[in-house]
């Protein structure tokens, strides 16, 4: 049952079988640069935190669902209903923390998930709230499940049945949607593909159902690592290249086109969202559990802010982040990821949508490069780069180190507080959580600027980065 949850994430997925370079790529930069840096855009600053959280957990921004009475069956036997972070309304009570409960626009109960499918993580044995969800599984065909699910709503229920009616906006999204999501790496999140695959098939500026595709998409499947979510204060920007601009409470909604039936639920759901901001600016990283040596650490802060603060920001009283984007040939990781979203349709479908054409508006502006992302709480966000490719932070610092192959035991608690990530084994013997950088778009190359350091000073490095 968890794998019918993975629709839900906030940020875009990828799909498919065959892989082929993107050749015909032109770069989106009029001139060359090594870095730049992305402005701020006007946010709202009157929102509520409190009810922002409560929106998030119990909120209906996703329009559609499963009617509740088959998901309060299915509960008991879903991981995570046992472990509640935060308390339930009476509607989803009994429902795991991933899943809400609400009533449909016609007035049906249903059930779907929440923002934390995604971004609610585990680290070191503790579920955090807010942490990118590095344990998700897509690497399941989700085909069959929506014809289950399709079925079981024939069987069970009568075509104008108001349970039938409020299922159907979900029913169909998620039936364009599954064939596009399958990846091949564990813990890969393919967020981008998702929104691709609703989009496509929604009228920019209704959001109405659209049966024929209006772009096409690429044939090959790649995710990315889920971002935390706590880092958003301080971004002046959404997603790994920096794309997301403007609105973030709009950018931020883009999950609800995966069952909102049109703009009408949208528009309501997006002031709403005003008060998830407002929450966002409130969550905190969780402190490092273990032990720190603070002279060693007071070391490598000193050559942090040398050779780092520059792209990621300082930490302490007066904190601060450039909000960098560095180039591709700068930073040299994976590009693919990022010549891809250059490429597909979502650029020009979001920027004549209703996210863009109406007050406040969003808009995608592709980069040529990643954005250098705050590091606040780097320690819980394993594994590292854009693509989840290296394991520990250790190894994101000396780049000759970093396993071509490496496979996680496929529970939380294995964290290596040594090297700051997730304990590996370098020689996998099977394919269970084993992660192939030798695969299209999850390579492990670049960001080789910790190479510079001795190996006492990137231990240094190592430690202070505990304290962030």
């Amino acid at each position: 049952m968890r794998k019918l949850l993975v629709f839900f994430c906030l940020a875009l997925l990828v799909a498919c079988n065959t892989y082929r370079p993107l050749t015909d790529v032109v770069p989106v930069s009029a001139t060359p640069y090594k870095s730049m840096v992305i402005p701020p855009s006007p946010q709202p600053t009157d929102g509520d935190p409190v009810a922002g959280f409560d929106y998030l957990v119990h909120g209906d921004y996703i329009g559609s669902g499963i009617p509740l009475k088959i998901m309060q069956k299915q509960a008991p036997k879903m991981p995570g209903v046992d472990s509640m972070p935060f308390v339930r309304d009476s509607l989803s009570e009994g429902l795991p923390y991933y899943m809400t409960a609400f009533i449909a626009p016609n007035g049906a109960e249903v059930a779907n998930g929440n923002c934390f499918t995604c971004h609610a993580g585990e680290v070191d044995g503790q579920l955090v709230l807010g942490l990118g969800n590095s344990w998700a599984e897509w690497e399941a065909n989700m085909k069959p499940m929506g014809t289950v699910m399709r079925l079981g709503m024939a069987l069970g229920y009568k075509k104008d049945d108001p349970q039938t009616v409020a299922f159907e906006d979900f029913g169909r999204y998620f039936k364009a949607m599954a064939p596009k999501v399958k990846v091949t790496q564990p813990g890969a999140n393919p967020a981008f593909r998702l929104a691709e695959a609703c989009m496509m098939h929604r009228d920019p500026d209704d959001l109405t159902y659209v049966g024929d595709p209006l772009y096409a998409m690429w044939d090959y499947n790649i995710g990315t690592d889920t971002p935390p979510l706590w880092n958003v204060k301080k971004k002046n920007s959404l997603y790994f290249t920096g794309i997301g601009r403007g609105n973030m409470p709009k950018l931020l909604l883009q999950a609800s086109v995966l069952g909102v039936p049109d703009t009408s639920q949208t528009r309501k759901s997006v002031e709403a969202f005003e008060d998830v901001y407002a929450w966002l600016q409130t969550l905190e990283p969780p402190a490092y559990p273990g032990s720190i040596d603070e002279p060693l650490a007071r070391e490598g802060e000193a050559l942090f802010t040398d050779k780092c603060a520059g792209c990621h920001g300082t930490y302490g009283e007066e904190e601060t982040y450039p909000n960098k984007v560095i180039h591709l040939d700068v930073v040299k990781t994976d590009r693919l990821y990022a010549d891809y979203i250059r490429k597909s349709g979502i650029v020009d479908w979001y920027n004549s949508s209703w996210f863009a054409t109406s007050a406040p508006q969003s808009s995608f502006t592709p980069t040529d490069g990643y954005v250098a992302p705050p590091l606040d709480g780097v320690w819980a966000t394993a594994p590292y780069l854009h693509n989840g490719s290296v394991p520990t932070l250790y190894d994101l610092l000396d780049s000759p180190s970093r396993p071509t192959r490496w496979t996680r035991t496929g529970d939380p608690k294995d964290y290596d507080h040594q090297k700051l990530g997730w304990q590996y084994d370098p020689a996998p013997k099977n394919k269970k959580w084993t992660f192939d950088t030798e695969v299209p778009g999850y390579g492990n190359g670049g960001h080789t600027f910790g190479d510079k350091l001795s190996e006492a000073e990137r231990w240094a490095v190592v430690e202070y980065l505990k304290m962030l």
